[in-house]
Formats: structure tokens, sequence, C-alpha cells
């Protein structure tokens, strides 16, 4: 691995970001020249790493902070198919021809062997086919190549189990695939095509997948649909977490912690701003129930303004907490369903209760709920009552925490550094061939 040139890129988003710093970081001591190309704030957390950081130059900085002023017309969007449709092409696609002249450029200064970037990072599935480099995309959500077994992915649905429903999931799949999402296909191609690329008849989401000489799914099998089919370049690698420096910090509030009758940790994670759909009708759910300690981390919206507003004694409202210190005294984790604190709630063997809709969060949701590992609320706007019949669900019914502890288990047997470097040692040996797309013809593109 000594001397290999390593050009990491990644939307800059945290659920985008932060999964793939523990590997950079890992790669960077075995030898490698690592080195980061992403927008905005994010490169000082680059440099935080100690690593080079390369910005956005003719790419334009979409960041999960001015998302909502770039495109305020996103917020009347209804419709989860409307709503998917639009920040695929407009956040991810986009930016895709600014991305490749960005990283070609970088590339004549610096000729990396190996681009690793998120799936959604799509100009780096594309660069593959231009320059003469390998290609790593790192899943940092549930894997979503389609399969005959499985509804289409975005909308939140589970895999039909009886022979009317796998009939309604096929006309389901065409519609989405061939119909409701055929809009990104059509403009992916195009964009193929002003590259110099012919057309593909893969969807958006499958050429995501496969068109990566490899490509690393954080998380475990069992948190996974069964599929008929996965793609030969998909390896699982465990919970691909943030860089985390191996140093706990203490939870200053442990005491409290221990003599609570149970602890709820609740997040909506960085990006929601509206208090209003998770945190503040958890703290209501138990405002009354003072044997009840609710620890809130807002990620920096309104801290201050909640703490006002539900003073009790009871309830400890932070704008940041260290996951990994306070988790060890959660009894239950209330989460908008980010995918990153979902598999370190199961490693911590916490029952979930989720309730997310956008960002692929209804996915995460969804197979929370299909695993047993905990409830799908299977709504962004939860009622505290919801919220306090679920908390009050997993706890009281065993079988949430014996799947828990399964997959618990399944996860500790992941090291996902060591994984991902060896699946990219054995790329590496390997020689660089073409990428063989499924051609489609032009007029299949509309």
């Amino acid at each position: 691995m000594k001397n290999l040139n390593i050009l990491f890129a990644t939307m800059p988003m945290d659920g985008h970001f932060s999964p793939l710093t523990s590997l950079a970081v890992h790669l960077k001591a075995q030898g490698c020249d690592v080195r980061w190309y992403v927008g905005g704030a994010y490169g000082e957390k680059v440099k935080k790493l100690e690593l080079a950081h390369y910005p956005y130059t003719k790419a334009q900085d979409l960041n999960q902070e001015n998302l909502d002023k770039l495109f305020p017309e996103a917020s009347k969007i209804r419709g989860t198919a409307a709503r998917i449709r639009f920040d695929i092409n407009r956040v991810f696609l986009h930016p895709v021809p600014n991305f490749i002249e960005d990283l070609t450029a970088i590339y004549a200064e610096w000729p990396f062997d190996l681009i690793v970037h998120d799936v959604l990072f799509l100009g780096g599935s594309m660069i593959r086919e231009i320059l003469p480099v390998k290609s790593v995309a790192v899943g940092v959500s549930p894997l979503f190549e389609s399969d005959n077994n499985l509804p289409p992915m975005g909308l939140g649905k589970i895999p039909a189990r009886s022979w009317p429903g796998r009939l309604a999931q096929k006309v389901l799949n065409y519609l989405v695939q061939d119909i409701l999402f055929k809009p990104c296909d059509d403009l992916h191609n195009k964009i193929r095509v002003q590259h110099g690329l012919a057309p593909t008849s893969d969807s958006l989401f499958d050429y995501a997948v496969r068109s990566a000489d490899l490509y690393l799914q954080s998380g475990v099998p069992s948190f996974e649909y069964p599929r008929q089919h996965i793609s030969p370049n998909v390896r699982f690698v465990g919970a691909m977490l943030p860089h985390h420096r191996g140093v706990k910090q203490r939870f200053e509030h442990a005491d409290k912690a221990l003599v609570a009758k149970r602890v709820i940790l609740v997040t909506q994670g960085t990006v929601e701003k509206d208090v209003e759909k998770i945190l503040a009708p958890t703290l209501q759910a138990f405002a009354d129930d003072p044997g009840t300690l609710v620890i809130a981390t807002t990620g920096g919206s309104c801290t201050a303004e909640l703490r006002k507003r539900f003073p009790q004694e009871h309830f400890i409202i932070e704008d940041f907490i260290d996951f990994h210190s306070v988790m060890n005294f959660a009894s239950v984790y209330v989460t908008n369903g980010g995918y990153g604190g979902v598999m370190l709630g199961l490693q911590h063997n916490l029952p979930i209760v989720a309730a997310g809709v956008h960002e692929g969060k209804s996915e995460i949701a969804a197979r929370v709920g299909y695993c047993g590992v905990g409830v799908n609320l299977k709504t962004e706007t939860p009622k505290p009552r919801q919220i306090r019949q679920a908390v009050d669900q997993v706890l009281n019914d065993v079988s949430y925490r014996r799947n828990i502890r399964k997959m618990s288990l399944e996860f500790s047997e992941y090291n996902a550094n060591e994984l991902a470097m060896q699946y990219i040692q054995d790329l590496v040996a390997k020689p660089l061939e073409p990428i063989i797309t499924k051609p489609a013809s032009l007029s299949a593109m509309g």
C-alpha cells in the first residue's frame, strides 16, 4: 500500500463525508499519500485529519447548510418520489460536469492511482471512465442496487411476502424505475454523452453501484433485505464510522443516568433544523415522567430555546454529545434515521425508534422495522404519544433485545478499516481494466 496515491472525494455533507474519515486516516497510516477533494467548510475538517485538501474550484459548494437557500423550491415539493427526483437531479447530477473538470485538473497536477468516494458523489463514478484510475465507491446508506426480490429504492417499502404483494411490487418497480425516475436516468446519460461516453441502460442507482471497481458497503448483511443477486464488486465491511481518536470522553451526566429508570437518547442529526419534528415531541412525551432521563442532542439547533421550554431536571439538552460515551448509558435510541447513528446504536445494543422519510432515511427506518431491531414510525413528524408508545414497545418486548444482540454480535465480527484496506490491496494488485457499461440507445434517453 505504500506510495499509493489515493484521492478521497465526497459530497460536502456530514453523512457523505464523515463515514469515510476513519478509512482515510487508516490508509495514510499505512503509508499511502491520501488527499481529499471536498467543498466548503469541510476543507478545515480535512486539515484536522492532517490530510491535504483540494477545494471545489469549478464545482459549486452545495452543502447541508445552504441547500434550502440555493433551492427554496424544494420545500414546496410534495411526494417522496418527487422530492428524491429533485434532490438527485439538482444536488447530485447537475454538479457532475464541474466535478469532472476539477478532478481532471487535480490529476494533471497529482496523478492519483485510486479515487475513493461516497456512492452519491457521481463524479467519482464517471471519472473512472475518463481517467486511468481505479475507483472505490462507499455505500453510506443501505445498498440501493435493484433486485427482483425488492421494492424500488427510496420509498421506504419493505419486500413483499405474498404473491399479490410481489405482483404489486413488480408494477411499482416499473412505475418508479421506468417512469418516475426516468428523468434522472436521462440526465445522467445526457451528461455521459457530453463527456464522450456511451449512454448506459442501467438505472442511475444501479450504475452508481456497478460502475465502481470496488464497492464497500457500510453495514452488515443482516441489516439488508434478502436478495436474488448482489453485484460481484460489492463487499460488506461493517460499520464505517467517523474517525475517532480512541479516547472515549467521560459522560459528565453518568451519575444521573445510572439512577434513572430508563435513558432515552434522541437526535435529529445535523441536517434537520426543525426541532418540532422529533426533539420537541420526544421531550413532550416524557415531560411528566421524572424516572425517564431524556438526553437530547440538537446538532446546534435551538438548544437554548429547548432548554427554556423544557426545564425539567430529567432532561439533558446539548448541542453535541459524544455518542461513544453516552450510548453505554442509554436504553433506547430515538432518531430520524441517520445511517451512521443507527449502526452505532446497534453496536451498542440499543433498540431504535426511527422517524425519518427524506434524504434516504425512509430506507433506513424501514430496515429497522423489518429486521426487528426497533420501530419504524413511518413519519417525519411523530406525535408525542407515538414516540412514548414506541419506546414502551421496544423496551417491553424481549424480541427486540434478542434481535439487537444478534446483530450487534455480527457487527463485532467486522473490522471496517482492515477489511476495506485488504479489499483495496486486492484491487490495486490487479491490472487496470476498462469499464464496460450496458449500452442504451440514444432514442431511449427521451
